[in-house]
């Protein structure tokens, strides 16, 4: 996967084996067999690819999601976790990763953004209510999430 990936993100960035060789420090020679699939960079040389394509190293060693609509890989700290099916009364299944990523357990309360053209967002209300200044008070309906509205 490593091989396929540094491939890809350079020929996104439009960039050369020897210009990402100079930017790490290694040979052009290193770079195709890396990705060739000859030999595989050191932890240090793939965090400077993760860092100059913007990517997570978790996605540069392991990502096989194929492409994405922003390029090859995620954009580090962007994620697709795919599709979710809405059941008949409106009801979604989070999918695991993203609640592992994102620390949401059973009972956490989720606030649902929406924006006619870009869609639909879900943020902790912890997490948003922290970065808005405000702090929950118990049985607080314009905190519980209990009433929508429109921003």
């Amino acid at each position: 996967m490593i091989a396929r990936n540094i491939l890809n993100l350079r020929k996104a960035a439009n960039l050369t084996q020897e210009q990402i060789a100079e930017r790490i420090g290694v040979a052009r020679q290193t770079i195709a067999k890396w990705e060739n699939g000859d030999s595989v960079p050191d932890i240090d040389s793939c965090s400077r690819i993760a860092d100059i394509f913007n990517v997570s190293l978790d996605d540069l060693v392991n990502y096989s999601g194929g492409e994405t609509p922003a390029g090859p890989l995620p954009p580090k700290g962007k994620y697709v976790f795919g599709a979710v099916t809405v059941g008949e009364r409106g009801q979604i299944v989070i999918p695991s990763r993203a609640r592992r990523i994102f620390d949401i357990q059973a009972g956490d309360t989720l606030v649902m953004l929406g924006d006619i053209n870009q869609g639909l967002a879900m943020v902790k209300e912890d997490g948003l209510l922290e970065m808005l200044g405000y702090s929950k008070k118990p049985g607080d309906p314009e905190q519980s999430g209990e009433r929508g509205g429109r921003l």
